[in-house]
């Protein structure tokens, strides 16, 4: 039977405010080694409340975060809350053209990015004209040993920010605004705008909720069965990601515990973070797993500090799961790799596989008042248990709509004939008459690289707008560490220079799309495979090594 919780009617801020007052000595957040206490997190977020509506941003305005895991973006996330404005939330990595197209969308005025990317943050404004425009630096935060050091190796590389406002000098815009700032939204408020293929692969904004937000930290607390207050994440999921944001800040701040957040990270250099901060909870993309098992640096050294394993946004092969659980338990962890299955129309997560569940082609049970059904994708109709069908769910996370897309998000939140609106996920799995859940491949053509999810549609548009360029597919071809790794397949004029055609392509492709997103491969083809019908073969190319 599923179970039942109840959840605030308040502001996301609000509910945090309310658990920092539990907590307020603990630390809330850990960066380089600096800790900030909740009572201090609630000061910051409050400062720079009053620094926002200094500047001008008022309720339901659209403020973009382009930031990686730092401080200030946890701060500054908070705060757009605290106000009642929504936070657009843009990977900074992302090309100048994507951020250009996700600002004007959401008619956001306000940004927010890092200044180390000042002449794309420059370019953008130009676009764009915001009414604010600021620069923020990684190393504010950071002990003072550790940013001298920073600063020593950055020596000689000039972060050009003119034209844009220093973050600490927009904070100062705080001492304008003596009063308290506090709208208290309602459940029903949009929180964020994160941003997602959706259905067709096109990138759309995902309009969450606060109730979205504050209802999976307890539905992500609930169905882990072990986190306690005071415990420590290493939070290395990004910010602008719903796994990152909604588990490794929001549900961590909420259990009253810490998380502890760095701006970069590869997969590789995650067996030394460990031993570095020694984290209770672990919650990542297979490529962390993946990079474990191949981690040397594990030899002789005890993993019994961590209790808590999760694994998301994309599967972990059974096996990899096996190798990975036996090698922990060599090490002295008694914790196993738990699967979860989500998307980010949901925030994140909506099952996790219960504790004591040893079944490593599950990926779980549903989460409090979160309900599945498996449905043929043709018909319409549900299927019993056992049956592969489309997973659709519904519960308290599932996503307000795709902003300014009324046909996408019809097409995928649809009412069903019991009066309850489903989320259709586009996904293939099914579901055990022991009420677990299978997930086993996407209907969409989706490539997820590292965690990201990547849409060949946008790649192939761009490619295909270069004169030189016939026709191009792009597809995710097998790779161990990533689980996919972004090729494109291109059929060029005859006679084109080839070389000379890949960097062009490449330098077109940086500017409209993230670093992740960009092809590791540009491979040309005289000819790319059809079916029957005349289509592209996807499958005959993601067959190819």
């Amino acid at each position: 039977m599923n179970r039942h919780l109840e959840y605030p009617q308040s502001s996301l801020f609000d509910f945090l405010a309310s658990r920092a007052r539990e907590v307020q000595g603990l630390t809330a957040l850990e960066y380089y080694g600096a800790k900030i206490s909740y009572r201090r997190l609630i000061g910051e977020i409050s400062r720079c409340a009053r620094a926002l509506t200094a500047i001008g941003v008022s309720e339901g305005d659209s403020v973009s975060i382009c930031l990686p895991n730092i401080p200030q973006a946890v701060f500054l996330f908070y705060a757009v809350n605290k106000i009642g404005a929504v936070a657009n939330m843009i990977h900074p990595m992302s090309g100048e053209n994507e951020i250009v197209r996700y600002m004007k969308l959401t008619e956001s005025r306000f940004l927010f990015g890092l200044d180390m990317m000042g002449d794309k943050l420059r370019r953008v404004k130009a676009e764009v004209k915001p009414d604010f425009a600021a620069a923020v630096d990684v190393g504010t935060y950071m002990p003072q040993v550790i940013r001298a050091g920073a600063a020593f190796k950055s020596r000689g590389t000039r972060k050009d920010i003119s034209g844009l406002t220093r973050y600490t000098d927009f904070l100062k815009g705080a001492d304008k605004v003596p009063h308290n700032v506090n709208t208290h939204g309602t459940a029903g408020d949009t929180a964020a705008i994160l941003y997602s293929g959706g259905t067709t692969g096109k990138p759309k904004g995902i309009m969450l909720t606060n109730l979205n937000f504050n209802a999976l930290a307890l539905q992500s607390i609930d169905g882990s069965g072990s986190l306690y207050q005071g415990e420590r994440m290493l939070s290395v999921m990004p910010i602008f990601h719903g796994f990152g944001l909604g588990v490794c800040i929001h549900t961590i701040l909420i259990l009253g515990g810490t998380a502890i957040i760095l701006p970069k990270f590869s997969a590789k250099e995650f067996g030394s973070l460990l031993f570095r901060y020694r984290p209770n909870i672990i919650s990542g993309v297979p490529a962390i797993y993946e990079s474990m098992l191949t981690e040397e640096g594990f030899d002789g050294r005890s993993l019994d500090f961590i209790k808590t394993i999760i694994s998301g946004g994309d599967s972990l092969a059974p096996s990899s799961k096996k190798k990975l659980n036996e090698m922990l338990a060599a090490h002295g962890c008694s914790a196993r790799v738990r699967e979860g299955y989500g998307l980010t129309e949901c925030v994140t997560g909506s099952c996790l596989l219960p504790k004591d569940c040893d079944d490593l082609e599950s990926v779980g049970k549903p989460y409090a008042d979160t309900y599945y059904k498996i449905v043929d994708p043709a018909t319409d109709r549900e299927l019993p248990a056992g049956e592969t069908g489309e997973i659709i769910l519904r519960g308290p996370t599932v996503m307000k709509g795709y902003y300014k897309e009324p046909e996408e998000t019809a097409n995928t939140l649809r009412v069903r004939e019991d009066g309850h609106t489903w989320l259709y996920t586009g996904d293939l799995g099914y579901i055990s008459a022991q009420g677990l859940v299978y997930f086993r491949q996407r209907l969409k053509r989706m490539i997820v690289s590292g965690g990201y999810n990547i849409y060949p549609q946008q790649l192939e548009e761009v490619i295909c707008s270069h004169k030189n360029v016939v026709m191009c597919a792009v597809v995710g071809l097998p790779d161990r560490i990533m689980g996919e790794r972004t090729t494109a397949f291109v059929v060029a004029d005859e006679g084109a220079d080839e070389e000379k055609l890949r960097e062009e392509l490449m330098e077109m492709l940086r500017k409209e799309v993230a670093v992740y997103a960009l092809p590791r491969e540009i491979r040309f083809r005289k000819e790319l495979p059809h079916t029957l019908v005349g289509k592209i073969a996807y499958n005959e190319l993601k067959a190819e090594e």
